[in-house]
């Protein structure tokens, strides 16, 4: 029985084409894995049959939107994970996922290589190959683009030569990587950093500037976790799924940054992530109102650390593992509800409320009621201006 290789599959261009070359050049029977994550595009079993219709022995197609909400995209919010405090970890979140999936097939079909369509300039390569590191180590791997030096252009050669039923048209510059958290841009005229991206970059979200009446909506969460839209019940997934038409309306979540790889270069991404900016925004703002100073203070290192383990690829490892029970510890009272407004552009909290929160209104109110004893502040403020104090007057003494 020849090997078999399963490879993860998209239904483009690239892993279309890795499907009859590997088999050929490694002799080998592929297993292609297509994996929804809420990206949307083409119907999935469209994609199935098009794995079929390009020579693959098997085309698996995994239904796993609700998954990826609730365990990938929730701990994302609850980490307000956001890559140099910007980038809501879009990419980053899904190859972990697509990897535990791929190690299934690949144990259910018998496959001994794990392919992806990754390049040697990106940071995808070690996702997936940190990730199948740590859930199977006994797997080999192959990236076709990266290790055969497999160009765009070789690939429509092969396309065409092969009659494969996929589009070689060159129309469409960018590269492009969507799931349920947001939308990712690169390539094309993007890659010249003083050109500024046009409206036909974006798809997840609408013109900003556009007149429009703004949208009002009210966020429930239960220990950190989103629950409910406006009053009604609603799982990860579907709130996701709403705040990223809502939010999106109103060109919420656009993003355009030139960001530092891991392999060591800066790249240019436009990324558009409506659902994931508002919620990490309603987030944070329900744990200023409910989680203790010192704590909170320490887990925006935490929350900053978390990210960049996650874009590094290792989903899968001891630190993320202990940093996550970290923040689940400290979400046990980020419950409640944020008020936001959706509109130019921008997801506003206009209001905030919960039985957890603590907030007292007769300690910050400068009107009648006030509880706060202002007669403790004076000596509280001299005690903790003391080290300063000693400081500064030994440096007058050496001067």
């Amino acid at each position: 029985m020849p090997d078999r290789v399963v490879l993860a599959y998209s239904g483009g261009l690239d892993t279309s084409v890795a499907i009859p070359y590997l088999a050929e050049k490694m002799d080998a029977e592929v297993i292609a894995v297509a994996v929804d994550l809420g990206q949307g595009g083409e119907n999935m079993e469209t994609i199935q049959k098009r794995a079929i219709d390009c020579g693959a022995a098997e085309s698996v197609v995994v239904d796993a939107k609700e998954e990826f909400a609730a365990d990938f995209c929730v701990p994302a919010l609850l980490a307000n994970a956001l890559y140099m405090d910007r980038y809501p970890l879009v990419s980053s979140l899904s190859r972990p996922l697509i990897v535990k999936h791929l190690v299934t097939a690949a144990r259910q079909f018998g496959g001994t290589v794990v392919s992806h369509g990754c390049t040697g300039k990106g940071n995808d390569q070690v996702r997936f190959e940190a990730g199948l590191a740590a859930l199977a180590p006994d797997l080999q791997v192959i990236a076709p683009a990266r290790d055969f030096a497999w160009t765009r252009d070789k690939a429509i050669e092969y396309a065409e030569a092969k009659g494969l039923p996929i589009e070689t048209s060159k129309k469409n510059p960018f590269s492009i990587d969507q799931n349920l958290w947001g939308r990712a841009v690169e390539t094309g005229f993007l890659e010249d950093i003083w050109n500024g991206p046009t409206e036909e970059v974006y798809a997840y979200t609408s013109d900003p500037a556009r007149p429009r009446d703004p949208d009002e909506v009210v966020i429930s969460f239960a220990r950190g976790v989103p629950v409910a839209l406006d009053g009604r019940p609603l799982t990860p997934y579907a709130v996701i799924d709403e705040l990223n038409r809502r939010a999106g309306a109103h060109g919420v979540g656009r993003i355009d940054m030139v960001e530092d790889r891991l392999v060591g270069i800066k790249s240019r991404e436009v990324y558009e992530a409506p659902g994931a900016i508002a919620l990490i925004t309603a987030h944070m703002e329900l744990e200023s109102v409910t989680v203790e100073r010192d704590l909170a203070r320490f887990k925006r290192g935490v929350d900053q650390r978390w990210s960049e383990l996650v874009y590094d690829g290792l989903w899968f490892s001891p630190l993320k593992d202990a940093l996550d029970a970290l923040i689940a510890d400290a979400q046990k009272h980020v419950n409640g509800e944020i008020r936001m407004t959706l509109h130019g552009g921008r997801a506003t909290v206009t209001g905030r409320r919960s039985d957890d929160s603590l907030y007292d209104f007769s300690l910050a109110t400068y009107d009648t009621g006030d509880a706060f004893d202002q007669s403790l502040a004076k000596g509280f403020v001299q005690l903790f201006s003391l080290p300063a104090k000693i400081a500064a007057a030994r440096d007058t003494r050496k001067d």
